[in-house]
């Protein structure tokens, strides 16, 4: 994914601006809002190694992602409003759009919201498997630039989305809350044809949160609800022909004063089907802890580490092993305005299974691709290094 798709997790809307309108009909009266929000980030970085070169460069949205967007809210009645958001990402060193063609490319929906009841929106959505594992996930607390799992293999960071959704997220009960959603193929004659699926569940209690997501993916090179889903790295795009995806992951995390810890876990699974480019099923297993601490209220800093591990399949006996050390320094200036610095190592070995051009795919030594961040400039060899230092500011 580029750098302008990736944003911490959890951050939600930045508060900004905001524009509230009063409407008014005889001695009824409705609420309405919408408010303006969005970041910019930008940044120099250094990396050791991109296909075989170093490079100093600037890079943009890599402690969030540079956006912009519209919440909007009525008040309908009964404890019930009218909501909508339209969110589009872009490139705040050359004013691209992030997504060519596609303007709300982060998330545009429209739906109903209840205290009681709880939500149903319909649209471009994140999955529930994102939004709540992902916010306990390494992404919220290292970026998903150099903390995501290397190449975002489990879409934990902002890389998975379906279009044509259908998502209802309950209201918290007794510290539980679920959320399901389920992208529509659209396919004439077939309702499961190119479908997709994604449910979760979290659980806070005090200072102790902890949660579980699952995906399902079909048809993942035809489906017209697949939005977007990271399969573009050295990591996993051998098994981009998959007929179908599986992602379960869980996280949890427990904050003591200025202090966090966290662990994470997640299992992906691509399943060959007849007109893919590999015979057996493919596994990638990954373990993380992280961890951050509150130096003062304007000082924080982050670390954590992850392990991945492909399965022996697909004529691999020596299987691709990622090891992942990052590190996040944040001060804040203001609520808005933050100086950032990034640094993040790692090593590869074993093989993997890789897109070679013109339709095919060889096993070639496993190279390093920190986080999310060079998975279109991986490493030429085992072991990559970037840091970066930079600012963003929300608004």
């Amino acid at each position: 994914m580029k750098h302008s798709n990736r944003a911490r997790m959890g951050a939600g809307v930045l508060t900004s601006t905001s524009l509230a309108v009063a409407l008014f009909s005889g001695t009824a009266a409705a609420q309405s809002s919408v408010t303006l929000y969005g970041v910019v980030d930008n940044a120099f970085a250094y990396v050791n190694n991109q296909r075989g070169h170093s490079n100093f460069y600037m890079s943009q949205g890599n402690l969030q992602a540079s956006k912009f967007g519209l919440l909007g809210a009525e008040d309908i009645g009964g404890g019930t409003k009218a909501i909508f958001r339209l969110e589009s990402g872009f490139n705040s060193l050359t004013g691209a759009q992030a997504s060519s063609g596609v303007m709300f490319n982060r998330q545009a929906y429209m739906g109903l919201s209840n205290e009681r009841y709880g939500t149903l929106t319909l649209g471009r959505q994140y999955t529930p498997y994102f939004s709540m594992v992902g916010a306990l996930g390494p992404t919220g607390v290292l970026t998903g630039a150099t903390g995501a799992h290397p190449g975002d293999v489990d879409a934990l960071d902002t890389t998975l989305r379906f279009n044509n959704a259908v998502t209802y997220a309950s209201p918290v009960i007794a510290g539980f809350a679920f959320s399901v959603q389920y992208g529509l193929g659209g396919v004439p004659g077939s309702i499961a044809r190119g479908s997709n699926f994604s449910a979760a569940l979290r659980y806070d209690y005090k200072p102790f949160s902890i949660a579980a997501g699952y995906v399902k993916l079909k048809d993942i090179a035809t489906s017209p609800a697949l939005g977007t889903f990271a399969i573009n790295s050295p990591v996993n795009n051998g098994y981009a022909s998959a007929q179908s995806a599986q992602l379960i992951a869980a996280a949890a995390r427990y904050t003591y004063n200025d202090l966090m810890l966290g662990v994470n876990y997640s299992n992906v699974q691509y399943a060959p089907g007849s007109r893919s480019l590999f015979t057996d099923e493919a596994v990638f297993n990954s373990y993380g802890a992280i961890a951050t601490y509150r130096v003062t209220p304007a000082v924080n800093v982050a670390a954590g580490y992850s392990y991945t591990r492909a399965s022996k399949a697909n004529g691999i006996a020596d299987a691709a092993q990622y090891h992942q050390i990052s590190f996040e320094e944040t001060y804040n200036l203001s609520a808005r305005t933050t100086f950032y610095a990034l640094q993040a190592y790692q090593r590869a070995h074993g093989k993997s299974l890789v897109a070679s051009g013109a339709g095919s795919t060889v096993i070639a030594n496993a190279v390093a691709v920190v986080g999310d961040s060079q998975n279109a400039s991986p490493s030429s060899g085992p072991s990559q290094f970037v840091a970066m230092v930079g600012i963003r500011h929300a608004f």
